[in-house]
């Protein structure tokens, strides 16, 4: 992997992801709370900060994944390409089902509260759609957290960005909570549909600091619990 033209951005709850090409910079979802302040500072360490932000590329409809979509968009002018199944999501009215009702309920609280603005994509992606950006990236649908939850899979480096599939830390790996997942069913058929992909690393939205190779361990040993579980 070309490790100098990817950047991670820790924030406290989420993390996101810069890539560089010769044409710029682009983001995979664009973070949460204080994620603004968090990415100056993971560009400027990097030598990245006078660079345009090109794209945003959204993995989910979450609002701890699009909060700042909108403002970055506007500020950098920044195309944003975002899966079409998820599109209420980005006009601020979501549409929630069974137990994930709970986090439409989060959201309709939280969008207000920390000034979330509605977007409208000027791509909206479906399974297998292509990005000519970076190393080149391949939308896989991987339905289950919600409707229209994305996947970017990079063929050239084997490398799978798995947005929130599931939450990769040393001690506790595993699917996201309950409330928030809008099909259990659908999400352990996302993991297989990963597992089937040509992967040499895998890059969670929520996980630790740990190397794609070993979130990609890891997803293995989840998918085989959960399959004799």
């Amino acid at each position: 992997m070309s490790a100098p033209t990817l950047l991670r951005v820790r924030t406290p709850l989420v993390n996101f992801h810069v890539l560089r090409d010769p044409a710029g910079l682009y983001l995979i979802d664009a973070g949460f709370i204080g994620a603004d302040h968090l990415l100056r500072k993971a560009l400027h360490s990097r030598g990245w900060e006078n660079e345009r932000i090109v794209g945003i590329i959204v993995t989910h409809g979450h609002l701890d994944h699009i909060l700042n979509v909108a403002k970055i968009a506007r500020k950098h002018g920044a195309w944003i390409a975002a899966p079409r199944l998820d599109e209420t999501h980005y006009a601020g009215r979501p549409e929630y089902h069974g137990w994930s009702r709970i986090t439409g309920a989060l959201e309709a609280v939280g969008r207000p509260l920390l000034g979330f603005e509605p977007f409208a994509p000027d791509r909206l992606l479906d399974d297998g759609d292509f990005l000519d950006v970076w190393h080149g990236l391949r939308a896989v649908h991987l339905p289950g957290h919600t409707a229209g939850h994305m996947g970017f899979f990079c063929e050239k480096l084997g490398l799978l960005f798995s947005a929130d599939l599931f939450a990769s830390y040393e001690r506790f790996t595993h699917l996201p909570p309950w409330f928030f997942n809008e099909d259990r069913a659908a999400m352990l058929r996302s993991l297989r549909k990963t597992l089937d992909l040509p992967l040499q690393g895998v890059i969670a939205n929520h996980g630790d600091s740990a190397d794609p190779a070993t979130h990609l361990s890891r997803l293995r040993c989840l998918h085989r619990s959960l399959s004799h579980g």
